[in-house]
């Protein structure tokens, strides 16, 4: 699926702001649609959807244990409750509330996780959550969506809607391109997207990483190195079969994730192909280190996470094996 137009010219987007929009139109479409925030609404961007239906939106504050209860209630009775915060506190502080209330009982709640990953810029360590897929991934029967732009993002939102069960949706402070903006774009739950074919390397990529990693194949190819570029956007379940048939072509495997190398992406990809299609893999991500308060660009450049480091660290690996 070729890339049209030059990303340099693409719009940038948070996709956070796909979340907040796609709420809006879900709740025309579904009166059942709950939406609950803790105190960060603006943030989050669920202020649109209060400002739509102020009775239907409910500010827990800064309680998102509760959050996580009240929507629990909610879905078993009958309605469809998106609740939101910042991903570290979503996925810290109400982790055994959507273990034992949400995830046990399979209920029908979204979880919105907005300024994920170290893009949170300023915040600073505290706030920038590099954990939360791998908490989410140990929750059983848990869906992970980790979005890649803001088509992909609005995507996400419709399908978990459509999904009965409890699914974690990841989303961006940091706006960046959008370039799924292509008539031939599928999205599907579990299902990840060739971006690019290639030979030398399979380049597994999620989250705002995939439009690092398109700058980063580009640069590769013009230092005669040919990568697979694939985008997961939804971690659990994996793509199983996409991930052993193209490590299988390549023999050489590269995941790329603004998260822990430590139970993400990375992981997730490992544990696969170490039962069913055993190849070297090398994680690029943050490496058991917390991140630090500065500019979102300055951080991913500083932690190799933005395309140069992308590149230097595959190129400098594949010439070493």
């Amino acid at each position: 699926m070729p890339i049209n137009r030059k990303l340099e010219e693409l719009p940038k987007i948070a996709t956070r702001e796909g979340y907040g929009n796609t709420l809006v139109e879900l709740g025309k479409e579904d009166e059942n649609i709950v939406v609950l925030d803790a105190d960060l609404a603006a943030a989050t961007k669920t202020n649109k959807f209060a400002e739509a239906f102020p009775d239907r939106h409910i500010n827990c504050g800064i309680a998102e244990a509760n959050m996580a209860g009240i929507a629990a209630g909610l879905a078993a009775s009958g309605k469809t409750p998106f609740i939101s915060s910042f991903a570290m506190f979503v996925s810290g502080r109400a982790y055994e509330q959507i273990r034992n209330s949400i995830g046990y009982p399979g209920l029908n709640v979204k979880i919105g996780a907005s300024h994920a990953g170290i893009s949170v810029g300023e915040d600073g360590a505290t706030h920038q959550c590099n954990e939360d897929i791998a908490l989410m991934r140990s929750i059983p029967g848990m869906m992970i969506v980790n979005p890649s732009d803001d088509i992909e993002a609005r995507a996400a939102v419709r399908a978990a809607y459509a999904h009965k069960g409890p699914v974690y949706l990841r989303f961006g402070r940091l706006a960046v391109p959008v370039f799924n903006d292509r008539e031939d774009y599928h999205f599907e739950l579990g299902k990840g997207i060739v971006l690019r074919e290639g030979k030398d390397a399979t380049v597994f990529a999620t989250g705002l990483c995939v439009v690092e990693a398109l700058y980063a194949a580009d640069m590769l190819a013009e230092a005669g190195i040919d990568v697979e570029l694939i985008n997961i956007h939804t971690i659990k379940p994996l793509d199983t079969e996409l991930v052993c048939d193209s490590a299988a072509k390549t023999g050489r495997v590269f995941t790329i994730e603004e998260h822990s190398i430590i139970g993400g992406l990375g992981s997730a990809v490992c544990e696969t192909l170490s039962e069913r299609q055993p190849v070297k893999v090398t994680r690029i991500g943050m490496n058991d280190v917390y991140g630090e308060s500065g500019p979102a660009v300055e951080l991913l450049h500083k932690f190799g996470l933005d395309a140069e480091g992308i590149f230097k660290k595959i190129k400098e690996t594949l010439e070493i094996d």
